[in-house]
């Protein structure tokens, strides 16, 4: 499963979060954006359960990080 991860992070640490988020093996890409949202990391998971573990345990820890809101990927259904 695919899931977009949108970030705050705290003044003037994005650089730092994005560089941590890189790093991470699930982690597929990891951008500073503007906007409402600092950053937002591209995540692949097995399932919600390993998801879940993803976020609390590895990504939501990383100094800077105050805030995230995980959006499912919705897989393409085909051409209608």
């Amino acid at each position: 499963m695919k899931a977009y991860i949108l970030i705050n992070a705290r003044i003037g640490s994005a650089g730092e979060v994005i560089r941590h988020l890189r790093r991470v093996e699930c982690v597929t890409e990891a951008n500073m954006t503007f906007g409402p949202y600092d950053a937002v990391a591209i995540v692949r998971a097995n399932d919600t359960a390993h998801l879940g573990q993803l976020l609390s345990e590895t990504i939501q820890p990383i100094p800077g990080i105050t805030e995230t809101l995980t959006c499912l990927a919705v897989e393409e259904v085909g051409e209608r």
